[in-house]
């Protein structure tokens, strides 16, 4: 019998399996809060203009597949189909003979998994709240938040220019080129103050849960006695590319194009663990900056890998 539910338990663990990577700040993986909208692929920047043909139909954010890929899949399906076969048919393997409690025991097990992974993937998880410290109930939005895994609950992005010109109704003198100039700033001060592995430096330009995502990040190096070194960094471009309200928050979405030179080393800085110190890294990621609407400060709520 113990033997039975361990081989069930091995079929079932790469369906719970996750893992995450990241390398510079917001390099290499996706995460924050981006309101009613996923951390689904972002979309191509388009330029305002006055006039825009009417946005497509609306797509859903895919589920991020998983690092077991179908494997995961195909050892579980074999495992069970397998078993069953054995309990059918008495293999004379070790589970020749198992009665009809046994095969109940494991559909239960099945079914259990089955439900847990379907709950997970269709219930978000709720929101942290963006509590910023001179003012904590200007910081507590409260649409849903997104792994990337999850449906959106709008049916359509929001057009460019309409959104802008909904920020505009609170913020007269919003601007986008403004907005991607002041998005630069956060981006180089963030950088600077994940160098250190210390983000409290940047928790000004940070919501409470990016915050605490990226200072996990720094823990990890420290604890690894590692330091991320960014240098010779490069914006060749930064775009607007979403603008839209909800709930009573302005959200601007900003593409960074850039390059640099990313690589890790040991804590005295004399071995080179992973990246160049000489071959410089392209990248692309957009960032989401949200505030209360009107003339305020945005804080950086998520990073998106292209």
């Amino acid at each position: 019998m113990t033997a039975l539910v361990v081989v069930v338990l091995m079929a079932l663990i790469p369906l719970l399996w996750t893992a995450e990577a990241w390398a510079r700040a917001g390099g290499g993986s996706s995460g924050g809060s981006r309101g009613s909208r996923g951390l689904s692929t972002p979309s191509s920047p388009a330029p305002v203009s006055p006039a825009r043909p009417a946005p497509g139909p609306a797509t859903s954010p895919q589920p991020a597949p998983s690092r077991w890929g179908g494997m995961g899949g195909m050892i579980g399906g074999l495992l069970v189909g397998g078993l069953i076969g054995s309990l059918l048919f008495g293999g004379g393997h070790g589970f020749g003979g198992i009665g009809l409690m046994e095969i109940l025991i494991v559909g239960g097990l099945i079914w259990l998994a089955v439900s847990f992974m379907r709950r997970r993937q269709q219930q978000p998880a709720a929101p942290s709240g963006y509590a910023a410290p001179d003012d904590t109930r200007n910081w507590a939005p409260t649409p849903a938040q997104y792994s990337g895994t999850g449906p959106t609950t709008m049916e359509a992005p929001a057009d460019l220019e309409r959104g802008i010109a909904n920020i505009r109704q609170m913020d007269p003198d919003f601007d986008p080129k403004r907005a991607a100039d002041a998005a630069s700033d956060i981006f180089f001060k963030v950088q600077a103050a994940w160098m250190t592995r210390d983000m409290s430096g940047a928790s000004g330009v940070l919501t409470p849960e990016m915050q605490n995502i990226l200072q996990g990040d720094c823990d990890k190096l420290r604890r690894e006695r590692k330091i991320n070194r960014l240098e010779n960094i490069a914006i060749r471009s930064t775009d607007v590319t979403e603008a839209w309200q909800e709930s009573g928050y302005d959200y601007v979405t900003v593409r960074f194009l850039a390059n640099l030179l990313d690589y890790t080393t040991d804590e005295s800085g004399s071995q080179v663990l992973e990246g160049s110190r000489t071959e410089p890294v392209k990248f692309e990621e957009h960032w989401t900056f949200v505030r209360p609407v009107g003339p305020n400060p945005f804080r950086l709520s998520a990073i998106q890998q292209a």
